[in-house]
């Protein structure tokens, strides 16, 4: 796993290996959306010298959220919660970068002050769920409602939203930003043509409708300055209802124009990853992956979906990608760095305590301990 183990820098992000903690949804937070005890726990379990994490998708806004116990980062009170999380994971020499997340039309009244959700259009994400406790308590899916179209006057209040999520997350001492641009959430649902049908200067024009994304992009490089601000797109993805008529051109322009921005990193889903599941073929006749996009894209590139570590190595070393972010193997290999690097065996994750619950199947995952390490 030389290549996977070895040194890298990310914008100003100088790490000592290339296995990154992908952002994952776990809904354990306290009430109010606090990262609390439990979150801490988790995080510190998985922080390893030289490493990245990047936090799981945080609310910028009071009035957009798609999942119960899912974090914020708009109230003092979450940002102190993150901010003992982050010196948890800093005092064990990780680095850490906060994912910021509007839901857009994907979001519950229910969770978000009782407000009909927004988004470029009022085109629902049909067969799309939230998730929200019933009256025994217990979590159950739930269909999004139609969304409101956006006015246009309405940008500038949800791009303010955006830079005070920023200043939080820098006042709780992250170490960056990424703008969650994937899984069919606000920033997608204005680029792609099949969630956008305004005929303003955000719609229309493949240029109109990469303006809202990179214009959020610009907001957090006011706040964070270029080198510490990251973007995840999904240009395959189909989940949230999500489909553009020509993806590859849309994705290709898109990552043309983050270029001069000065990322931290790209941050691309393979076409393998629909949401929280996998999928055997794409749902556009070429899929768009991380390969596809390294020509057009001249800064660092993370890629995430699914891997293995010998897929990852492999993916490395023919340098599709610069780094690999793993998710469901971080759930139950806490120290997974140290599993690939001395190659001991791999725990099996459990589906079934991904959202939601408590310690179990979240922080009850021990280290590898071997007599001859």
């Amino acid at each position: 796993m030389k290549a996977l183990l070895s040194p890298v820098i990310a914008g100003k992000l100088q790490l000592d290996h290339r296995v990154v903690m992908a952002p994952t949804t776990r809904m354990r937070t306290a009430q109010g959306g606090v990262p609390g005890e439990l979150m801490i726990e988790y995080y510190r379990q998985r922080a390893s010298q030289g490493g990245l994490l990047i936090a799981e998708a945080t609310a910028v806004s009071p009035f957009a959220n798609a999942y119960e116990d899912a974090p914020g980062i708009f109230t003092d009170d979450q940002q102190a919660g993150w901010q003992r999380l982050v010196e948890a994971v800093h005092a064990l020499g990780s680095q850490i970068v906060l994912q910021l997340w509007h839901p857009g039309r994907q979001s519950l009244p229910e969770l978000s002050a009782g407000r009909q959700p927004i988004a470029p259009s009022a085109l629902i994400a049909r067969d799309t769920y939230g998730v929200v406790k019933n009256h025994q308590g217990a979590y159950e899916g739930k269909l999004f409602p139609e969304p409101r179209a956006l006015e246009k006057s309405e940008i500038k209040g949800l791009m303010e939203e955006l830079r005070q999520a920023a200043l939080r997350a820098r006042a709780a001492g992250f170490d960056g930003v990424e703008l969650h641009a994937a899984n069919g959430y606000l920033p997608e649902q204005f680029l792609l043509d099949g969630s956008n049908q305004r005929t303003d200067n955000y719609g229309g024009s493949l240029e109109n409708r990469a303006r809202f994304l990179l214009e959020s992009v610009e907001i957090l490089n006011e706040v964070w300055g270029k080198g510490r601000v990251a973007v995840r797109i999904s240009p395959s993805g189909i989940y949230g209802d999500m489909h553009d008529s020509h993806p590859t051109a849309t994705f290709r322009y898109l990552v043309e124009q983050l270029n001069p921005l000065g990322l931290a990193y790209l941050h691309i889903i393979e076409p393998r990853i629909v949401g929280p599941e996998d999928r055997e073929t794409g749902h556009y006749s070429e899929p768009v992956a991380s390969r596809d996009l390294r020509a057009f894209y001249q800064g660092t590139l993370i890629a995430a979906g699914g891997f293995k570590p010998d897929d990852a190595e492999s993916m490395l070393q023919k340098g599709d990608a610069d780094l690999i972010a793993f998710g469901r193997l971080f759930t139950s290999n806490p120290d997974l760095p140290e599993r690939i690097r001395h190659a001991f065996p791999l725990a099996t994750y459990n589906r079934d305590t991904f959202f939601g619950g408590d310690a179990r199947g979240y922080s009850d995952y021990p280290a590898y301990v071997s007599d001859g390490v």
